[in-house]
């Protein structure tokens, strides 16, 4: 415990991520797991000035600060489009999630071992929500699907009906990197059984985003590891998904269908693709008004119906899951680039998005020294982390294709960008000691 204590506030921010949000969370206002951070933030910075050490590298610096151009600038834009007090929580939102969690993430965790305690934090995390997503979906007391009240949404409530998907999809993305690596049989058994198990609150979760989320990226895991492992897995993960698709009875016409709307978006859109394509457009359009900076930072529902077309509907219906019926506004496109693109401009957008980049493609120049460097400890050693870190950013910048930060879970995006900023700036350990 004492070798571990730095790395336990991290283990301890993806736990508060479990807590109920209360009334002002489920608003959009603020969390216990964002008091959480900033604790975690508050403390990083004392332990800091205590050991007075260098913070950041300056690659790490320069690419954990590009976004604080961007968000600057849209702050700045933003005042006389929308309240001063607003603009305020977006700048400081935006500074949490983006700079300020991840950089303290990324000096928390100081060597390979704190990055596997916290991957096993978030598969930890992603069994408890998935259990209570199973239990929810089975005796019907989920949120609201085509009348139903049987779709997964663990402790985060009707009004975050991605919040459990996320958490899930994170826990898989971590066993499934954990379970590749070298290590010892057992340990890479766990992880293989708790990726399959988390493959069931998944599928409950109807969340057709993070499906294509996690598909994408444990594809792309099993590849980085070995082709010829990736071509038994995939057959095996086939006969997974028929044997889970084929057991929940009566659900599974249901969970068919929503598979089968994956390939429809196109040519017979329900509502909820109607309104996601409509706020696109939307969003296109205030980005070709202020091409450059932007609406501004939490401007973008000012904006939305100057820009949107009659085919948005008012809001999307919440119920069950222990709250009643709501009707809750369209405040996003649901798309993080288009989001950026609209209230930071093309500035923001590629101060944020190429900062993702640069993480990613660092992280996978690590990862391919990491397989091919001789270790002590065997060829690839490390090579779990690796597939963890990347794994988890490339799952986030594919899920924010369909999604955007808000709600409970957003925390948990600024603690995967840090995992992975870490696999990426961090001082290697590819060479023999």
């Amino acid at each position: 415990m004492r070798a571990a204590l730095p790395v336990l506030p991290v283990a301890a921010l993806i736990g508060a991520a479990a807590l109920p949000a209360g009334a002002a969370g489920a608003e959009g206002g603020a969390t216990p797991a964002d008091a959480v951070s900033g604790l975690v933030v508050a403390g990083c910075a004392v332990r800091l000035l205590r050991l007075r050490r260098r913070p950041l590298s300056r690659t790490a610096a320069v690419v954990l600060g590009l976004p604080v151009a961007g968000v600057a600038v849209a702050a700045a834009g933003a005042v006389g489009a929308v309240a001063p007090a607003v603009g305020l929580t977006g700048l400081v939102r935006c500074l949490q999630v983006f700079v300020l969690v991840p950089a303290a993430v990324l000096l928390l965790v100081r060597d390979r071992r704190d990055l596997r305690l916290v991957a096993w934090s978030l598969v930890g995390l992603a069994l408890w929500q998935g259990a209570v997503g199973v239990r929810q979906y089975a005796t019907g007391t989920g949120a609201s699907y085509r009348g139903e009240e049987i779709r997964a949404v663990g402790t985060f409530g009707a009004g975050d009906v991605m919040g459990m998907a996320t958490v899930v999809s994170f826990g898989v993305v971590a066993a499934v990197g954990l379970a590749l690596g070298p290590g010892p049989v057992r340990r890479r058994a766990v992880a293989a059984g708790c990726a399959l198990v988390l493959l069931a609150p998944l599928a409950v979760s109807f969340s057709r985003g993070a499906w294509i989320a996690t598909a994408v990226t444990c594809a792309a895991q099993l590849l980085l590891a070995g082709a010829r492992r990736a071509v038994r897995v995939f057959a095996a993960a086939a006969a997974v998904c028929v044997v889970l698709v084929g057991g929940f009875g009566a659900g599974g016409a249901l969970l068919q269908e929503r598979v089968a709307s994956i390939t429809r978006v196109a040519d017979a859109p329900d509502q909820s693709v109607t309104d996601r394509y409509t706020m696109w457009a939307a969003a296109a359009g205030m980005w070709a008004e202020r091409p450059l900076t932007g609406v501004g930072l939490k401007a973008f529902p000012e904006y939305r119906d100057g820009h949107a077309s009659l085919a948005l509907s008012s809001g999307s219906d919440t119920d069950g899951a222990g709250a009643s019926f709501r009707r809750q506004p369209l405040l996003s496109p649901h798309n993080m680039y288009l989001l950026v693109l609209a209230e930071q401009g093309l500035l923001g957008l590629l101060a944020l998005a190429g900062g993702w980049l640069a993480l990613l493609v660092c992280g996978l120049r690590r990862l391919v020294r990491v397989r091919r460097a001789p270790h002590p400890c065997g060829r690839g050693s490390g090579l779990d982390c690796a597939l963890v870190g990347c794994g988890l950013l490339l799952w986030q910048l594919v899920d924010f294709a369909y999604a955007d930060i808000g709600g409970p879970s957003t925390v948990l995006t600024a603690v995967v960008l840090g995992v992975a900023a870490w696999w990426a700036l961090a001082p290697g350990e590819e060479a023999p000691r």
